[in-house]
C-alpha cells in the first residue's frame, strides 16, 4: 500500500485514490472511530490549561476561566488544546488535511468574499496546522452534543444531529472528489445556495433573516459604536477591561508605521496599495474570544476620510494546539501559518489578511478585518431541529475545506457509502461530551478551591 508521502509525490488517478482511502480501513476500522476511552495516565486537564496560559496577560486569564466556567460548551470553546491531546490518542486513517484545529460550530459562519458576496464557511484558523482528518470532524462532532446539551436538547436528538453532520460531510467529501479539480477549488456556499437548500419556508425566512444581519455587520456599522470624537481626534471607545488604550509612549507614530511597513510587505501589492489610501489613527487593546483570550490581540483604526474608516485586527499568532502531536509547521512565523492555512481552507479570505513581527517582544501577529459582514449563529434558545439542520451545513462546509486542503479521494474511500463512520461519530461525540462536562466540573472545582482566580463578567 503506498503511503501518504509517497501519494503526495506520484500522480494517481482518483479512483485509485480511492481505493488507497479504502485500503486505509485496515490499521484504522471505521467503527473503532467511536471509541472514547481517557488514557491511564491522562494529563490533569488543568495542568493542561495553566500551561496553555504561558506567555499569555497574566491580569487577563481569570476571564478566560471565568467565560470557560459559563457551561461545558463555553469550557470545549476554551479547551482546544486539551481536547488536541486527547484526540491525539484517538485511531485515525493516517490521511492528513490543512486542519482547521479549533473546529467546533461556533467557528463557522458567514463572511463577506472580496467581491462582497455572503459565504458560509469555517472562520477560525488560530490553530490551523496540517492532522488528521479525523480531529477536526470530532472535535465539530462533540460540539454540537455538548452545545445540544446546553440548550437543553435531548441526547438521542443531539446524538442524529451528530449523525446528520457526519452524513453530510461524506456524502458531499464524494462529490467534490468526482468534480474536476478546479470545480472543487471554487466550490462555495453562498447565501443563495443557503436559502435554496432550505428545507420549508419558515427555515428560508430564517437564513433570509441571518444573511440581512450578516450584511449589517460592516465596519460603517460598528464605527460609530465603537469610535468617538476625543478633543477633536477620533478614538477607540474604551470599555476596561475588554477594551482599553495601552499608555501612550513618545515613539509611537514611528514604532506603529514600522510594525505597519512590515505588515504591508505580507500583503500583496495590489492590497498594499489599497492600503496606503488609509491613515492609522487610533490603536487599543481588545479581548476577544474565549480560548483567545489573554492573548496579545488589538483593535486598529484608519481612515481614508472622516467617514471613510477601515478597522483591523492584530491578533497574536501562537504555536498551533495540534503541534506537539502533529509536528511543527513548515513556517517559522505564526502569523504566516495562520494565514497561510486560512487561504487554503476557505473559499476566499479576507483582502486585507496578513502577517508581522511585533516589536523587540518578537511576538508572532496576523491581521485581519475586524468586521466585514461576519455572522455566526446565536447559541442560545436552539431546537433539535435548528441544530440538525446547521450540523448538515456545516459537515458540507467541513467537506469543502478539507478537498481544498486535502484528498478528498482518499478520505472518501475510506468513509465508503456505508453509514458506519456516521454511527461511529456520534458514538465518540455522546462520549467526548461527558468527558467535556467532567473536564467543566473539574474547572470548577479548581475555582471553588483558590487553585484557578476567575472573573466571571456581568
Amino acid at each position: 500500500m503506498a503511503t501518504e508521502t509517497e501519494a503526495k509525490h506520484t500522480f494517481y488517478t482518483s479512483a485509485e485514490r480511492r481505493t488507497m482511502g479504502k485500503a486505509r480501513r485496515e490499521q484504522a476500522p471505521r467503527a473503532d472511530h467511536g471509541n472514547w476511552r481517557p488514557a491511564p495516565a491522562r494529563r490533569d486537564p488543568i495542568e493542561v490549561l495553566e500551561q496553555s496560559n504561558l506567555g499569555r496577560v497574566p491580569e487577563l486569564v481569570p476571564i478566560r476561566y471565568g467565560r470557560m466556567l459559563a457551561n461545558p460548551f463555553a469550557f470545549l470553546r476554551g479547551s482546544a488544546a486539551v481536547m488536541a491531546y486527547d484526540l491525539a490518542t484517538t485511531p485515525t486513517s493516517g490521511i492528513q488535511v490543512q486542519a482547521c484545529g479549533d473546529c467546533h460550530l461556533a467557528n463557522f459562519g458567514l463572511f463577506a468574499t472580496p467581491e462582497r458576496n455572503l459565504v458560509f464557511d469555517v472562520n477560525d484558523f488560530d490553530e490551523t496546522l496540517p492532522a488528521p482528518w479525523e480531529w477536526d470532524v470530532k472535535r465539530l462532532a462533540a460540539s454540537f452534543v455538548v452545545a445540544g446539551r446546553a440548550n437543553g436538547i435531548a441526547d438521542k436528538s443531539c446524538q442524529a444531529a451528530v449523525r446528520v453532520l457526519a452524513d453530510s460531510y461524506r456524502t458531499h467529501l464524494q462529490e467534490f472528489s468526482k468534480m474536476r479539480a478546479l470545480d472543487s477549488w471554487y466550490s462555495r456556499i453562498d447565501e443563495k445556495m443557503l436559502v435554496a437548500t432550505a428545507p420549508d419556508a419558515e427555515a428560508r425566512k430564517r437564513r433570509e433573516r441571518i444573511a440581512a444581519k450578516a450584511r449589517a455587520s460592516v465596519t460603517e456599522y460598528l464605527f460609530p459604536k465603537i469610535s468617538a470624537l476625543v478633543d477633536g481626534r477620533r478614538r477607540i471607545v474604551d470599555n476596561p477591561p475588554l477594551v482599553f488604550h495601552m499608555p501612550e509612549q513618545a515613539d509611537d507614530d514611528e514604532r506603529i508605521n514600522k510594525l505597519l511597513s512590515a505588515y504591508r510587505d505580507s500583503l500583496p501589492d495590489d492590497r498594499s496599495k489599497l492600503l496606503e489610501r488609509y491613515r492609522w489613527v487610533d490603536y487599543a487593546f481588545k479581548v476577544v474570544g474565549v480560548g483567545s483570550v489573554g492573548t496579545r490581540c488589538f483593535a486598529v483604526l484608519f481612515l481614508a476620510d472622516d467617514d471613510d474608516p477601515l478597522l483591523l485586527q492584530i491578533k497574536e499568532a501562537r504555536p498551533s494546539v495540534l503541534e506537539p502531536y502533529s509536528g511543527k509547521s513548515q513556517y517559522d512565523h505564526h502569523g504566516q501559518r495562520v494565514v497561510i492555512g486560512q487561504r487554503l481552507m476557505q473559499t476566499a479570505s479576507d483582502i486585507f489578511l496578513g502577517w508581522m513581527t511585533g516589536g523587540v517582544d518578537g511576538i508572532h501577529y496576523y491581521i485581519r478585518q475586524l468586521r466585514d459582514m461576519k455572522f455566526s449563529l446565536p447559541l442560545t434558545n436552539l431546537e433539535a431541529k435548528t441544530l440538525a439542520r446547521y450540523a448538515g451545513i456545516c459537515g458540507w462546509a467541513l467537506a469543502r475545506a478539507h478537498t481544498k486542503g486535502g484528498d478528498a479521494a482518499m478520505i472518501s474511500g475510506y468513509l465508503g457509502k456505508s453509514d458506519l463512520f456516521d454511527q461511529a461519530l456520534g458514538k465518540f461525540a455522546m462520549a467526548y461530551a461527558d468527558q467535556t462536562e467532567a473536564d467543566h466540573a473539574a474547572l470548577v472545582k479548581a475555582v471553588k478551591s483558590g487553585r484557578l482566580q476567575a472573573k466571571v463578567e456581568s
